[in-house]
């Protein structure tokens, strides 16, 4: 199975939320785990907004920073192109998107494209569920 996270799934896999446990299950038994390059900063701006409303230590946050940039070696990561900065905007367009999600569509949507197997789509907000099922994802909110 391919797993494409966006941000809201990849910092479950590193801070215990609801729905925690599912997103490691699914990176555990993945064949290829990819996220877009925005994932990156996104991921450490919510680790810090974490420390900063004192649901993580500094102790805590400075161990998942060290996990997530380990482990970020090891999944595939989308770059932006122009052909995939076009395509978010189609998408954003199309299905109302915010801006970084219609990346993460667009960078799922790419994946599938050029690997030509099934991608499982990773993503805890509604709106992008939508309109990654529209586009025929596998949703790990539907397992």
């Amino acid at each position: 199975m391919m797993l494409y996270l966006d941000t809201s799934a990849l910092v479950k896999a590193y801070v215990t939320e609801a729905s925690s446990r599912e997103v490691l299950i699914a990176i555990k038994n993945a064949k290829i785990v990819a996220s877009n390059v925005l994932a990156y900063v996104e991921a450490h701006a919510a680790f810090s907004r974490m420390k900063r409303e004192k649901s993580l230590t500094d102790n805590g946050f400075e161990s998942v920073k060290k996990s997530f940039a380990k482990d970020w070696e090891n999944y595939l990561q989308i770059e932006n192109t122009q052909a995939l900065i076009e395509r978010a905007s189609d998408l954003a367009d199309a299905f109302a998107l915010r801006a970084y999600d219609s990346v993460h569509l667009a960078a799922a949507d790419m994946l599938y494209k050029k690997s030509k197997e099934s991608v499982t789509f990773a993503c805890f907000d509604r709106q992008l569920n939508k309109a990654a099922h529209v586009l025929g994802f596998l949703l790990l909110a539907d397992k």
